[in-house]
């Protein structure tokens, strides 16, 4: 377990208890989590649960802030901060046919932080380019496992 497994759930919960007395009327919270709160790899459980948990965080303080803070969570897939452009199988296995970057996120964060999102609360969304959505089966659609 690394820092960021320790952090995971406790971080956006304290701040929250903390500042939530100084929060005005019809401010917005964006917890970030990554879409492994759905999906996992092997030796990734502590990781895999605290994103979890995050999206679980999200919507309980949702409730519990009604009427006061909007509380929602994006869940993102790979993102390159570093706006690398990639070709080759690391742009076509993501459905949108490309990586992330943070602007992806941001432009999100932006939105859910307006009053065009008013309406929007205890969400998690995810951006991941879709990858959450496909169905990878070894033979389908040209997808090979190699062990």
């Amino acid at each position: 377990m690394d820092f960021k497994d320790k952090v995971g759930v406790t971080a956006p919960f304290y701040l929250t208890k903390l500042f939530a007395p100084h929060f005005a009327k019809g401010a917005a919270i964006v917890n970030i989590s990554s879409s492994r709160d759905r999906m996992s790899q092997p030796q990734t459980e502590s990781y895999t649960a605290a994103k979890g948990g995050i999206a679980a965080l999200t919507h309980a303080l949702a409730v519990s802030l009604a009427g006061k803070v909007r509380v929602n969570s994006i869940s993102t897939g790979w993102i390159d901060t570093a706006y690398t452009v990639y070709e080759g199988s690391d742009a076509i296995q993501q459905p949108a046919g490309r990586v992330g970057n943070p602007l992806d996120i941001a432009n999100m964060v932006l939105f859910l932080c307006s009053d065009k999102a008013g309406f929007i609360t205890g969400e998690n969304i995810c951006i991941d380019g879709g990858m959450t959505r496909q169905m990878i089966y070894h033979g389908d659609n040209g997808w090979i496992l190699k062990q």
